[in-house]
């Protein structure tokens, strides 16, 4: 086998306009069917994405032998149960952000993928996958800003439309599963280890059970990271990183443009100093290195207790906003 066959469960936008394009344009990887809850709709993304197959239901994709692979854009509350149904059917499973609702759901994927060792699950952080984040860990290794103090970001945009899910309750919507998790992923990445206390607040619509605006503030050993996520502010995806001597900032650190390079300032001082870094794709660099991992039976980049432990500290944001006080994290 010199590519895996996908399957994508549902028409959702992301997976239209990003993950589907990746896969067709990838080295490793080729699209061969598409599910969704009517073949009507199934047929009319096949036809616009050109895809082979599509199945009226997830289920009859699910047990197509063709498919190695799935993709899962659902809904964040239908994650935990297609992530087990998709290994359960023998299938390797790439899923959207977050992998779940809480840390105990993913758990309960972690077990159920230890049961199929031959099985691949990943979650589908893209962003770590573009060269700018490598620049920055080599700019931070190689101490152009000293030692690592702090993280700062901001990741935001305005939608209050009652129908998008995230602005449902009922489908685990709400600014900090959205865009929130990138700041917890992203701060955990940066200092290569989990934060022990978490400090949060949450701006709640009561009626849908949502989180419209979170800040938080995570105390690693040896720094903090600071973030607000909002579905209700200007659109930002910007993070600052702070060391002793200097610091960096990615002005779009989670969308980087696709039509140009991804720029870096260094400040060190007086100085700044714009670093460009190549243009790529970051979906494409994420369908193949997690087709790689497949098709040479080696560990994917990220394992799912780095999805469990990203969920670890998404619960306790939640839980210092609600209760109003600190969370210490064990």
């Amino acid at each position: 086998m010199d590519k895996l066959t996908w399957g994508i469960l549902s028409t959702a936008r992301i997976g239209q306009e990003k993950i589907i394009p990746a896969l067709q344009a990838s080295q490793l990887n080729r699209v061969a069917a598409i599910a969704s809850r009517t073949k009507i709709t199934a047929q009319s993304a096949a036809d616009a994405c050109s895809i082979p197959s599509a199945y009226g239901s997830y289920e009859e994709l699910l047990d197509d032998p063709e498919i190695d692979a799935v993709y899962i854009p659902l809904p964040n509350n239908m994650h935990l149960s297609y992530t087990v149904q998709a290994l359960q059917a023998g299938k390797h499973v790439l899923c959207e952000k977050p992998l779940t609702l809480t840390e105990a759901e993913a758990l309960e994927i972690e077990d159920e993928a230890a049961k199929h060792p031959q099985l691949k699950v990943m979650e589908a952080f893209m962003y770590r996958f573009h060269p700018q984040w490598e620049k920055v860990l080599q700019l931070i290794s190689e101490g152009h800003i000293g030692s690592l103090k702090a993280v700062h970001t901001i990741f935001s945009f305005f939608n209050e439309n009652p129908k998008n899910i995230r602005n449902r309750g009922d489908m685990g919507g709400g600014a900090l599963l959205d865009v929130g998790c990138y700041a917890v992923s992203s701060a955990r990445f940066l200092f290569g280890c989990e934060p022990e206390r978490i400090s949060a607040v949450m701006e709640l619509d009561p009626a849908e059970n949502i989180d419209l605006t979170t800040s938080a503030v995570m105390e690693f050993k040896g720094g903090t990271a600071c973030f607000t996520s909002s579905i209700r502010a200007g659109r930002m995806n910007q993070v600052t990183v702070l060391g002793s001597e200097g610091a960096l900032v990615l002005e779009q650190a989670f969308i980087p443009p696709a039509e140009r390079p991804a720029r870096i300032e260094l400040i060190k001082g007086k100085r700044r100093k714009i670093i460009k870094v190549r243009r790529a794709d970051q979906y494409i660099l994420q369908a193949d290195m997690f087709a790689k991992a497949i098709l040479e039976d080696t560990p994917v980049p990220f394992l799912i207790s780095d999805a469990r432990n990203n969920m670890r500290v998404l619960d306790a944001v939640k839980g210092s906003a609600l209760q109003g006080t600190a969370v210490n994290l064990e």
